[in-house]
Parts: structure tokens; C-alpha cells; sequence
């Protein structure tokens, strides 16, 4: 097909802001909330048949809670819920083929937040099969494609709402991460992708079931500003005492960081030259901005990833046996894709070793939250290289293959989710070729803060632009 990028940013009740600016807009009563979910429908029935991030929708009853909707500090402000986690009335299939896993009758509990806050769900975004991919892809189906290139990986897990809000259909949507979901497809579609520490967000009972509790969730946005409200909201509504408080950010802080620069792989797969390169640009304007930069060094085994595939196999295992759908069956081993049959094949191999994998991971754990001790931040890829091509990591290729070549790509992110330290990606460059590439910040647990602060200092200092920032020819507008 014809590569070309595509977005729905037009002068409509949404126009070209981010979440904070819709809201402003409907507190001033300049737009009727139900105008912008309005805007947001139209929006998505002309950019999904071509990206396909939608899993499913209810246009009529989003349409019925705008025009409910009265008061919230993100009143009116419409987006989409990840289709792994629970929207009350909309069937949940958590990626797979199968549409008989779930029917919620409940809101998930971050769910309930994000929508006491006035956000207007308009579906829900699609997903890898569990989650168990970093591309939005499957055999049978039509891939989530990134409306910077639509040849391209929009990322995963949370691919398909990381397409709709790149590309202008909601300013703000649900996501979740438990090995870089967030953080890559926000890599891959030029967004702004917080990873919150372990037990900063409320947790549904599947988060709470892991042996090892990697999986968090938060949201993929345009602007950082986004990013900070909806932690706070999230804070006003969920204190964990054992965390720092974030509470409200408004821009960077005049405190100068120690900041850790990684230019090397923990696996020792080799880092692509543009992607070092925007490592070391990255680095460059931090110590231009007055903070110390310092080449950092990982104390974790460059085995570490054989031990986290493991564990996402007996998460697997745990799927299809029904203990991670909300009390639905699970699909049988022969209805999974090959490579997510793969990772639970490779688990049941060695079983046995269980405790033995749960007792690195502690050790991954431990190891990763001691280099804090001696940096503020750690700057980082995302991942080894630029978002790939469809089909470079789609599952319909043998497990061996996809295992390789995932090893190679996500090698930084999911140390964070074992330790449970908060991460941030951010669009601070693009490729040669146009893509987005990401810069990724991790900080101590529990000091979102920082990162936040940190991010609001380079957004100021290296603005990035959106996907409607530039109109090549090969781009298709929507209007």
C-alpha cells in the first residue's frame, strides 16, 4: 500500500489541543461537551478504517454521556479505554480472537477514576493477543498501523490507542504496561508515555493476582501537562501511603539532577547508530541545561530478559486457564497465536524452575532500584532500535524468530516494570526517515515527580511537534 501519514486534526470542537485545553474549553462553555465527543466520533469513523485502532465502540451512549456530562477537571474530554481492562457495557476480548471472554457489567477501578474525572469513553483500543506483544498485530487480522507511516508498528501493547491519539482522534487515552506498554507505542507514535511506579495506581484483581506485580497502568497523551493532571487526579482519588506524593506539577524544577546516561544495551544486543545518537543528543542538552551527566553502568545479569519471557509464559498459563479473565474461560493453548503459545510452552518446559525465576526477578529488582542511590534519572532508549516495519515482530512467524528479534528491540523497558520504578518516554527526535524516536527516563520509586518535572524542562527547551506539524505530500488529511 501507499505509505503516507494520516491524522483527523481540523478546526472542530476539539481542534489541536490536548486534554487540558479541551477541558478549558467546555469549563468556559465555548464547546459543549457533547460537541467534542461529537467531534471525536466523526474523527474516529474516518481515521479507523485506515489505522484499525478501535476494538470496539458505542457512539450512541457516548453521545448520551456528553450530553450528561457536567463537571470534572476533564469534563467533556473524550478518549478510549484498552481493550484488557473493563468498560462497563462493552465486551472485553483483551486482544484475542475470541469475542465470548468477558462482558463487565463494572468499571475497572482506574476506569471509574479516569471517568469521575468527565472523561467520555468512545470504545475501547485494541491490543496484542493478552498483551503479549510490543506491535499491535495478529495472524487473522488487520494490524494497528502508525499514522506517522502506515508500512509501520504503532507499538504495543497499547498500540491502537497510541494510533488514535497520534493521529488526533482523542487527546488523551487508557493504557497499560507491563513490559513497555506504554512507553513503546508512545516511542513509536511521537506521544508522551508515563510508566507510574508499582502501587501508584489503583490496581484491578489481575494485577493484584501476578506473583510479580509488573503490570500498572496510566494513560498516552500529547503533552506532559496531560500527563501531570491525570496523575494528580489519580492521586486525589488513590493515596498509597508508602509512595512520595506526586501532587499537582505545574513545570520544571530549579534543582539540577544527577542524571545516568545508558549507551549501552543491559543484554548486550546492539543499539541501532540512530537511536545512540538521539541518546547522546539527549544527554548533550540535558548538561547544556545545567544538569550532571555521567556515562551509568547496570548491575543486573545481561541474562535478565530469559527470566522475564519465563514469567510472562506462566502469566500465559495463567490466561488459559481462566484466572486472569474476570472468571471467563480462557482460550485454549491451540487458539493462541504461535508466539504467545510459544512463551507459554517455554514456561511449562521448565516449570519446575518457578521459584527460581521469582527469586532473580526479586534480585533484578533489588539490583536495578540501587543504581538510585547514586543517580537522580537514568536516561535511556526506549528500545535497541526505531519502531519496525509490520510484520518485523508479527506473530504470525515461528516463536524462535519473534523471541530474537524481540530480545534485540525491548531490552531496555521492562527492567522498570520488574523493579517497579516509574519511566517516561518521551518524542524528543525523529528518524531520518520521519519517525518518531523517543528518549526514556526512569527515576526512583515513587519519584514521578522528578521525571515529570525533568520532562516539562525539555518540552520547554526542545518542543517537540506533532504528527499535523508538517504537511509532506505523502500525508493524508482528514477534513
Amino acid at each position: 500500500m501507499k505509505t503516507q501519514r494520516v491524522h483527523t486534526f481540523r478546526d472542530d470542537a476539539l481542534g489541536r489541543l490536548d486534554a487540558c485545553g479541551v477541558a478549558d474549553r467546555v469549563a468556559a462553555g465555548e464547546v459543549s461537551a457533547q460537541e467534542t465527543v461529537r467531534a471525536a466520533i466523526e474523527r474516529a469513523r474516518e481515521l479507523d478504517p485506515v489505522v484499525h485502532g478501535l476494538a470496539c465502540t458505542d457512539f450512541d451512549r457516548a453521545l448520551s454521556a456528553g450530553a450528561a456530562c457536567r463537571d470534572g477537571a476533564f469534563a467533556g474530554v473524550p478518549t478510549v479505554i484498552k481493550d484488557n481492562t473493563a468498560l462497563a457495557g462493552l465486551p472485553m476480548r483483551f486482544g484475542h480472537s475470541s469475542s465470548s471472554l468477558a462482558s463487565p457489567t463494572a468499571d475497572g477501578r482506574f476506569v471509574e477514576q479516569m471517568l469521575d474525572t468527565g472523561m467520555v469513553p468512545i470504545g475501547k483500543s485494541r491490543l496484542p493477543e493478552f498483551a503479549f506483544n510490543v506491535t499491535t498485530e495478529y495472524t487473522l487480522e488487520e494490524p494497528v498501523r502508525n499514522p506517522w507511516n502506515l508500512d509501520y508498528s504503532a507499538g504495543g501493547s497499547s498500540g491502537g490507542a497510541a494510533a488514535l491519539v497520534a493521529a488526533g482522534v482523542v487527546p488523551i487515552a487508557h493504557a497499560t504496561d507491563a513490559g513497555g506498554s506504554i512507553r513503546i507505542p508512545a516511542a513509536a507514535c511521537g506521544l508522551v508515555g508515563l510508566k507510574p511506579s508499582r502501587g501508584r495506581i489503583v490496581q484491578d484483581v489481575a494485577e493484584k493476582v501476578m506473583p510479580h506485580r509488573i503490570a500498572v497502568q496510566g494513560v498516552l497523551t500529547r503533552s506532559i501537562r496531560d500527563t501531570a493532571h491525570l496523575l494528580f487526579e489519580a492521586e486525589r482519588r488513590h493515596r498509597n501511603p508508602r509512595l512520595r506524593p506526586i501532587r499537582k506539577v505545574l513545570g520544571p524544577s530549579s534543582t539540577r539532577l544527577d542524571i545516568g546516561v545508558l549507551l549501552h544495551s543491559p543484554t548486550g544486543t546492539p543499539i541501532g547508530t540512530e537511536t545512540q545518537d538521539s541518546v547522546r543528543a539527549t544527554a548533550e542538552l540535558l548538561e547544556s541545561m545545567g544538569h550532571r551527566v555521567t556515562e551509568a553502568r547496570l548491575p543486573v545479569s545481561r541474562d535478565y530478559l530469559h527470566d522475564y519471557l519465563r514469567y510472562m509464559g506462566l502469566l500465559v498459563t495463567a490466561i488459559t486457564a481462566g484466572a486472569m479473565t474476570r472468571g471467563a474461560a480462557g482460550p485454549t493453548p491451540r487458539d493462541l497465536e504461535a508466539t504467545t503459545r510459544g512463551l507459554r510452552d517455554e514456561y511449562l518446559r521448565a516449570a519446575a524452575l518457578t521459584p527460581l525465576v521469582l527469586h532473580r526477578l526479586r534480585q533484578v529488582q533489588h539490583r536495578f532500584r540501587s543504581v538510585f542511590d547514586t543517580f537522580d534519572v537514568l536516561l535511556a532508549p526506549v528500545v535497541a532500535h526505531p519502531t519496525p516495519a509490520l510484520g518485523h515482530l508479527a506473530p504470525g512467524q515461528s516463536y524462535e524468530s519473534w523471541r530474537e528479534r524481540l530480545a534485540a528491540y525491548d531490552c531496555f523497558a521492562p527492567l522498570d516494570n520488574i523493579a517497579g520504578t516509574p519511566a517516561l518516554a518521551l518524542p524528543l527526535h525523529r528518524t531520518r526517515s520521519g519517525l518518531p524516536l523517543a528518549a526514556h527516563f526512569s527515576a526512583a520509586v515513587g519519584d514521578e515527580r522528578t521525571l515529570l518535572e525533568l520532562a516539562f524542562e525539555l518540552e520547554q527547551a526542545a518542543p517537540w511537534a506533532g504528527i499535523d506539524a508538517e504537511s509532506p505530500s505523502t500525508t493524508t488529511h482528514f477534513a
